[in-house]
C-alpha cells in the first residue's frame, strides 16, 4: 500500500471541489494487489477468441459545474463500447466516478443532474417553513452567518460556510445508498477517490469504505465546505494535491492506456486579479495547475488526453450542465479514432455493462427497525420526533431526506445522515446525527442601518449568548443586549417538557429604552423616550413545524418622557399586569421577502388594572410564478375593551406599513392596514447564499382611529411604494420610495440593511 493511500473497512460520514471556486472567485475552480488486478481484468475481459485488450484507466478531474462534461465523454465511450478497468476522480470528477462505479449509465446521470436543485443544494438549511420555530425567530433577529461557538478556549467557527448536509443526501440517493450502504471495496469497477488531508497537506487516496463519504470528502472546498472527518484526518478537496490522478489509475489496475479528462478552470488574466477574492481564487488555481502539469507530464504514447472547450462556463454554472455535457461529448468525438482502438464487441461490452449495472438495487427496501445513534447531549427520542418512517413499511427516500433536514433544522447538528444496515436478516435504518463540534453555546450578532427621509439615519447593534442543551429535555437560555437608537437587556429561558418537546414553558425579562418621534401635520414636532420593563411567564404548545401557541402572564412597567418638543403626551410611569394569549403560525419560505407560503400571528393582552384589552392580528401571504412574486399583508390592532394607552398604542408608517409616512408617524388606538405588492426577481445570490434581488411595486391602504399624533389625518390613507430589495445573508436589504396623496409630509425614501 502506498503511504498516501487510505484503505478502510468501516463506512461513515459525509460536492464541491466544484464549488471551490464557486463563491471564492471566478470560482476555482506501484502495482495493484492481486485482488484488485484480478477484479479489474474480470470487469472487462474480452471473449476467448478476441485479441488481448490493453487495460484502460479513466481519470476524471475536478472543475465544479464544468465537471458535467465528464458525462458527455462517458456517452461517447458508451456509444463506442469502450470499457474501463478502473477509474479515479477528484472533486466533481469524484462524483461522476462514483456514479459510474455504482452502475449508473449516462442517461441516469443526466436525469440526476437535471432533477437536482443545485441552488438549493448548496444551502444546508431546510425550507424556512420547516425549521424549528424558535430558530426561525432567531434568524429574524440575528445574522445566521454570525454564529460562533463559545467555549473554554474562546470563540470557534464552523468548518465551512456550507456543511454539505443536502449534498451528502443527494450523493446517497445518486448511488443508491438508500437501498444499502455502498462500499468502495465491493464495487464491480475499482474506483479511487482523491482527497487532501488539510492537517498535513498529504494526498489521500480512498479505495475502501463508504463511497458517498469519499465523494463528499473530495468535494470539500476549504473554508467553503466543512471537511469530512475520517480516521482522525480532516479531508478536503482533492484538487489541491492531485486534480488529475493519472498516477493512481496506473497503480490501481496497472493501466496500460489512460483516458484523461481535464475540466479545470483556467487562470484568470492579470487584469481580472485585483480584489481579495480574486487573488485568493488565483492562488488556488495556480496550486491546482501546478499539480495538473506534473500529472500531465506522466502521459505516455497511446494515452488519450481530453480538454473540452468550456470557455464561458464557470465552475458555479450548474444550471448549464447539459451544455457542459455537450462540450464533453464533442471533445470525445474529436478523438473517436483513438477511442475505437479500445472498443469491445457488442456482446463483451454488454457483459461489462451488465456487471456494473448489477451492483444497483432497484427493489424497494422494507425497514424492519428504526434506530437513532446516540450523541453526547441529545436523547434519541428528541431526534425521532421528526421521523415519519415506521418499522414494517417500505423506505420512502424523499420523505426520509425531508425528515433529516427537519432534524438538521433544529440548529443543533453539523450533519444528519443515515445508513441501512443488515442485522440478523433484518434491515435497520440507522439515523446518524452529529452534534455541532463548535457548540452547544453560541455567540450571535445582529445589526441594522436604517435611513429615511423624514427621520434621518439610525443604527442598532445586537449581541447575544445562546446556551443550548442545558438539560436532557433541551433547555435553552438566551442573553442579549442592544445598543443604538434603542437600548436594551434581555434574558429568556425556554424549557421543553418531555423528550418530544411538544409542550414547553418559557420565561423572560427585558429592560428597554426606545426613542419615538411625535408628528403633527406632517412635521416632527417632538421626540420622547419610552422605557419598558417586562416580566413574562408562559406555557406553550408546539404545533409541529406550523408554529406555536402560548398562554401566560405579563407584568409591565412603562415610563414616558419628553426629550425635545412640546409636552403633548404626558410624562408618566405606570405598572400593570395582564393575561397574554399568542398564536404564531408561519409557513413562509423566507422571513422577509418570501416567494410562497403564508403566516398568521394573533395576540390578546388584557390588563384589568388599566381597564383595557389589546387585540392584534396579522396575515401575510406570497405566491410566485417564475421570476414574478405576488405578496400581501393584512393587519389590525385595536382595543377589545377600553382604549389603548399611548404607551401601548398601535401605529402606522414605515416601509410597507404605509410607506409614504415615517415609522410610527400615526400613533392611534386602532389601526387597520392592507397592501398588495408585485415583485420581479432581477438577480440571485451565488450558490451557497440564499436570497434574491427584486424590483417591486406596492399599493397600500391604512386607517388610524382615535389618534394620539397626526390628529388631522382621518379616514383611509393610501401609499404607493416602489423599491429595490430582497433577502440576503444580512437579512432584508432595500431602497425604496413611498408616496401618499394625503397631505403634506407624505413622501418618504428608505435605505435599510440588516435585521429589524
Amino acid at each position: 500500500m502506498n503511504p498516501d493511500t487510505l484503505r478502510r473497512g468501516q463506512p461513515r460520514h459525509r460536492h464541491a471541489g466544484a464549488v471551490a471556486a464557486l463563491l471564492a472567485a471566478a470560482l476555482l475552480t506501484g502495482h495493484p494487489g492481486p485482488a484488485a488486478a484480478q477484479g479489474a481484468q474480470a470487469s472487462a475481459s474480452p471473449s476467448a477468441d478476441a485479441p488481448a485488450r490493453p487495460r484502460v484507466g479513466l481519470v476524471l478531474g475536478g472543475g465544479g459545474a464544468r465537471g458535467a462534461a465528464h458525462i458527455g465523454v462517458l456517452e461517447v465511450l458508451e456509444r463506442l463500447r469502450v470499457p474501463v478497468d478502473c477509474v479515479a476522480g477528484t472533486s466533481m470528477g469524484a462524483l461522476v466516478a462514483g456514479a459510474l462505479g455504482a452502475g449508473l449509465d449516462t442517461a441516469q446521470m443526466r436525469r440526476a443532474m437535471a432533477a437536482a436543485d443545485w441552488r438549493d443544494m448548496f444551502n444546508d438549511e431546510p425550507s424556512y417553513a420547516e425549521q424549528d420555530f424558535r430558530r426561525r425567530r432567531l434568524a429574524q433577529r440575528y445574522l445566521p452567518g454570525s454564529e460562533l461557538g463559545v467555549g473554554p478556549a474562546g470563540l470557534s467557527a464552523p468548518g465551512g460556510v456550507v456543511s454539505g448536509q443536502k449534498i451528502k443526501l443527494f450523493l446517497n440517493q445518486l448511488v443508491g445508498a438508500d437501498r444499502g450502504e455502498r462500499e468502495l471495496g465491493t464495487l464491480a469497477l475499482p474506483v479511487s477517490i482523491i482527497a487532501t488531508d488539510i492537517g498535513t497537506g498529504a494526498r489521500v487516496v480512498l479505495r475502501e469504505g463508504s463511497l458517498t463519504q469519499a465523494m463528499r470528502a473530495s468535494m470539500s472546498v476549504p473554508g467553503l465546505m466543512a471537511p469530512v472527518e475520517l480516521d482522525g484526518r480532516k479531508l478536503v478537496d482533492g484538487g489541491l494535491v492531485d486534480n488529475l490522478p493519472i498516477r493512481e489509475v496506473r497503480e490501481r489496475c496497472a493501466a496500460e492506456r489512460v483516458i484523461v479528462v481535464n475540466v479545470g478552470s483556467p487562470l484568470l488574466p492579470a487584469s481580472e486579479v485585483g480584489g481579495l477574492l480574486s487573488v485568493s481564487a488565483q492562488m488556488v488555481n495556480i496550486l491546482t495547475e501546478q499539480n495538473v502539469s506534473l500529472s500531465l507530464a506522466t502521459l505516455r504514447t497511446g494515452d488519450i488526453y481530453l480538454k473540452p472547450a468550456l470557455d464561458g462556463l464557470g465552475s458555479a454554472d450548474f444550471e448549464r450542465h447539459a451544455d457542459a455535457a455537450a462540450r464533453g461529448r464533442a471533445a470525445a468525438e474529436a478523438v473517436t479514432g483513438q477511442l475505437q482502438t479500445l472498443s469491445l464487441s457488442e456482446a463483451d461490452y454488454a457483459a461489462w455493462r451488465a456487471r456494473l449495472a448489477g451492483t444497483q438495487t432497484t427493489a424497494t427496501t422494507r425497514i424492519d427497525a428504526v434506530e437513532v445513534a446516540s450523541t453526547a447531549r441529545i436523547a434519541p427520542q428528541t431526534v425521532k420526533r421528526h421521523l415519519r418512517q415506521q418499522a414494517g413499511e417500505p423506505l420512502d427516500t424523499a420523505r426520509l431526506n425531508r425528515d433529516l433536514l427537519r432534524i438538521y433544522g433544529d440548529g443543533l447538528y453539523q450533519s444528519v445522515d443515515y445508513q441501512l444496515l443488515t442485522q440478523l436478516e433484518r434491515t435497520v435504518l440507522r439515523v446518524l446525527p452529529v452534534e455541532k463540534s463548535w457548540g452547544p453555546d453560541y455567540f450571535r450578532l445582529g445589526l441594522n442601518l436604517d435611513a429615511n427621509l423624514l427621520q434621518g439615519s439610525t443604527y442598532s447593534l445586537r449581541a447575544a449568548l445562546q446556551r443550548t442543551l442545558l438539560n436532557p429535555q433541551g433547555g435553552e437560555m438566551l442573553l442579549s443586549a442592544e445598543l443604538g437608537r434603542n437600548q436594551g437587556l434581555a434574558a429568556e429561558w425556554v424549557q421543553p417538557i418531555g423528550l418530544t418537546q411538544r409542550w414547553f414553558v418559557q420565561g423572560s425579562a427585558e429592560l428597554r429604552r426606545e426613542r419615538a418621534d411625535l408628528f403633527q401635520a406632517g412635521k416632527r414636532i417632538a421626540e420622547f423616550r419610552i422605557g419598558r420593563g417586562t416580566l413574562e411567564a408562559t406555557a406553550g404548545l408546539n404545533l409541529g413545524l406550523l408554529g406555536q401557541a402560548r398562554l401566560g402572564w405579563r407584568e409591565s412597567r412603562r415610563s414616558t418622557s419628553i426629550e425635545t418638543g412640546p409636552q403633548i403626551l404626558p410624562s408618566e410611569s405606570t405598572s400593570f399586569g395582564g393575561l397574554l394569549l399568542a398564536l404564531d403560525l408561519d409557513q413562509l419560505n423566507q422571513p422577509y421577502f418570501p416567494t410562497r407560503g403564508w403566516a398568521l400571528s394573533a395576540s390578546w393582552y388584557e390588563s384589568r388594572e388599566r381597564d383595557y384589552a389589546r387585540a392584534a392580528i396579522e396575515l401575510r401571504a406570497a405566491a410566485s410564478r417564475g421570476d414574478w412574486v405576488i405578496g400581501s399583508r393584512l393587519a389590525y390592532t385595536g382595543p377589545a375593551r377600553g382604549r389603548l394607552p399611548a404607551y401601548d398604542a398601535a401605529s402606522l408608517g414605515g416601509f410597507l406599513n404605509l410607506s409614504g409616512f415615517a415609522s410610527g408617524q400615526l400613533l392611534a388606538d386602532t389601526v387597520s392596514y392592507a397592501h398588495l405588492r408585485g415583485e420581479r426577481i432581477v438577480g440571485r445570490l451565488p450558490l451557497g447564499l440564499r436570497g434574491d434581488l427584486r424590483l417591486g411595486l406596492a399599493l397600500e391602504a391604512g386607517r388610524a382611529q382615535r389618534l394620539y399624533s397626526e390628529t388631522s389625518r382621518s379616514g383611509w390613507l393610501d401609499s404607493t411604494t416602489v423599491y429595490l430589495g430582497g433577502e440576503s445573508p444580512l437579512g432584508p436589504v432595500y431602497v425604496g420610495l413611498g408616496h401618499s396623496t394625503h397631505g403634506r409630509g407624505s413622501t418618504n425614501a428608505y435605505l435599510f440593511v440588516g435585521t429589524p
